[in-house]
């Protein structure tokens, strides 16, 4: 069947999770955190990721803002930088402008220039996604931005990925879903989705029941693959 939705993956596939530890670091008088800056924000991401596997199968759910707050203070605690108070709320408050990758905007434009029907679906809370839709300057080309706070469990519940069917009405198969997360990517193709993991670091595939069906470089031929 033919795509008419595609949607996205927010955090590492739409905007750039390490702007804000790369921008901080650049700042003056931020030196020490400019040795660290790299590990802090690969540590951030793991730990937040790993935060909302932990608490999905834990039935402890809370919102994304908590859980990325702990992923910090671990990351910060692991590089010996859990005094810098100051730096915490920099990289905080940095985290609710991430940039978008630099091909995001003219994508997302040729799909809806198509009239395909384009959204988020995240496991971070609507403020954040709207703080960050809204930063990129990327919110006319979407849809909707779909949270899991709708269904209270993160990603790859089923239940999520349920989201999308809803609402838009839509088959399964009408999706191509994209993400930055192998295992987000493997997951979505279980469900049922078309899905392209956008592979960016070159990882190994995730060893999963299921694999993406595209892996890209980027999002610059995501149009390409959205027939």
């Amino acid at each position: 069947m033919a795509i008419t939705t595609c949607i996205f993956d927010a955090y590492g596939t739409l905007f750039d999770v390490a702007a804000a530890a790369r921008e901080a670091a650049a700042e003056p008088g931020r030196d020490a955190f400019a040795n660290h800056w790299q590990k802090v924000a690969n540590d951030w991401r793991l730990k937040q990721l790993q935060y909302t596997w932990l608490r999905a199968v834990a039935h402890a759910h809370t919102d994304f803002w908590e859980v990325t707050q702990n992923g910090l203070d671990w990351a910060l605690e692991a590089s010996g930088l859990q005094g810098d108070a100051e730096l915490r709320e920099r990289l905080l408050a940095l985290y609710w402008e991430l940039a978008a990758y630099p091909e995001v905007p003219e994508m997302l434009a040729t799909l809806k220039a198509r009239g395909l029907n384009t959204a988020i679906l995240s496991n971070g809370s609507p403020d954040m996604l709207n703080g960050a839709v809204e930063s990129a300057g990327v919110q006319e080309f979407l849809d909707d931005v779909l949270s899991v706070e709708d269904v209270g469990i993160f990603k790859p519940a089923p239940e999520v990925y349920e989201l999308v069917t809803k609402r838009f009405n839509c088959a399964r198969d009408e999706v191509l879903f994209v993400s930055s997360n192998g295992w987000d990517a493997a997951c979505a193709t279980g469900y049922g989705f078309k899905t392209a993991w956008v592979n960016r670091a070159g990882e190994p595939v995730d060893r999963m029941p299921w694999t993406p069906a595209i892996i890209l470089d980027d999002l610059t031929t995501i149009p390409e693959h959205a027939k």
